[in-house]
């Protein structure tokens, strides 16, 4: 008789036990559901988005000519154009970076 208690306390207790985990794994799914639903939809804002900035870039990039028959001494102009954007493209870089790293400073040492 004691013997048959404990079994059913413990077929009870595992069935329980079992439903408490169905539960539990079914409203993860439910919510992994509505997560790759709205991953979905994020992902089709972000192609658009994309698609757009992509021809927006298209619309402002340089226009690229070959180069073969242009006078030197434009092609020397141009180059220098280049030489400069380049340069103060990589001192802003090189600023940008001082700052990062005297903000990490600041905030770790004070």
């Amino acid at each position: 008789m004691l013997w048959g208690t404990v079994w059913t306390v413990l077929a009870l207790a595992t069935l329980a036990g079992a439903a408490l985990l169905a539960r539990r794994l079914w409203r993860s799914a439910v919510a992994l559901g509505h997560e790759l639903s709205r991953a979905a939809d994020v992902a089709t804002r972000l192609a658009d988005r994309t698609a757009a900035l992509e021809e927006i870039a298209r619309a402002r990039g340089p226009v690229t000519q070959p180069a073969l028959g242009q006078d030197p001494e434009v092609l020397a102009a141009r180059y220098g154009v280049l030489l400069a954007a380049r340069r103060d493209r990589r001192d802003a870089r090189r600023d940008r970076h001082r700052g990062t790293v005297q903000a990490s400073v600041t905030r770790w040492f004070g």
